[in-house]
């Protein structure tokens, strides 16, 4: 099966083009370009590099979200306008079970970190399973604290990545009560080949979606639609103040 994988859920744009267990290419940057300048014309490159016809393809892997919200509607976009041209079906994948993917076989549990704003984290706990992942807490969006509590809980060797590590380092190094290690470089972000490689295991336990019925999970509200219902709710407490009559 040839897959092709795009992630744009957070600062990092990565593309990837896999087939069966062969990893045929991959492209990715981290230099906080908008998603909608770079991951189409990293598709082109990359197909250029390795000369693929984007017809021999036979789905696409997207992270399903949570995430950037800009990150997630432009990835979206991308692969819902893809697949439905191509006429394949999508594969979702949660954004934090790919991010995880990336140290599948260490016995240490998984704690994927993505900074969400507002002192919060999007997170999951994971182990490695066979081929694949078993999920010891869904992803969520919840403080360090909260997140560093569960992980005390399990009392096992853990390894935090992604891209709220930096955010969060120091609260981790203070709060954190059993043995931990941070992922070098190359396992600490986003990677479209993790993706796909989890996008393939997905495949073979049917798990499609048609490209016009895919939806992100953002998980919480966007920033906008928070302030927009935070307003309403002060309006309708003001109006809900009883006037004063005048003697």
């Amino acid at each position: 099966m040839k897959i092709l994988a795009m992630d744009a859920s957070g600062l990092v744009a990565s593309v990837a083009v896999t087939e069966d267990d062969r990893l045929i290419g991959e492209y990715t940057t981290n230099d906080k370009k908008t998603h909608s300048q770079t991951l189409l014309p990293m598709l082109d490159q990359l197909a250029g590099m390795i000369d693929l016809d984007l017809k021999t393809l036979d789905a696409i892997a997207v992270t399903s979200g949570p995430g950037s919200f800009t990150g997630l509607r432009i990835g979206a976009a991308t692969v819902k306008g893809l697949g439905q041209a191509l006429d394949i079906p999508l594969i979702p994948v949660p954004t934090l079970e790919t991010l995880a993917y990336n140290c599948w076989g260490t016995d240490r549990l998984i704690c994927p970190l993505m900074d969400a704003r507002r002192k919060q984290a999007y997170t999951g706990l994971y182990q490695s399973a066979d081929r694949g992942l078993t999920v010891l807490m869904d992803q969520a969006a919840m403080s360090i604290e909260a997140i560093l509590e569960r992980v005390n809980d399990r009392k096992r060797p853990v390894v935090f990545l992604g891209d709220g590590v930096p955010v969060f380092r120091q609260t981790i190094e203070g709060l954190c009560r059993v043995d931990y290690h941070f992922a070098p470089l190359h396992m600490a972000v986003q990677r479209a080949s993790s993706l796909a490689a989890l996008a393939y295991v997905y495949a073979k336990k049917g798990e499609f979606v048609a490209a016009e019925d895919f939806r992100p999970n953002y998980l919480r509200l966007s920033q906008a639609e928070r302030e927009r219902r935070e307003k309403l709710a002060a309006e309708k407490r003001g109006s809900d103040v009883p006037r004063r009559r005048d003697p």
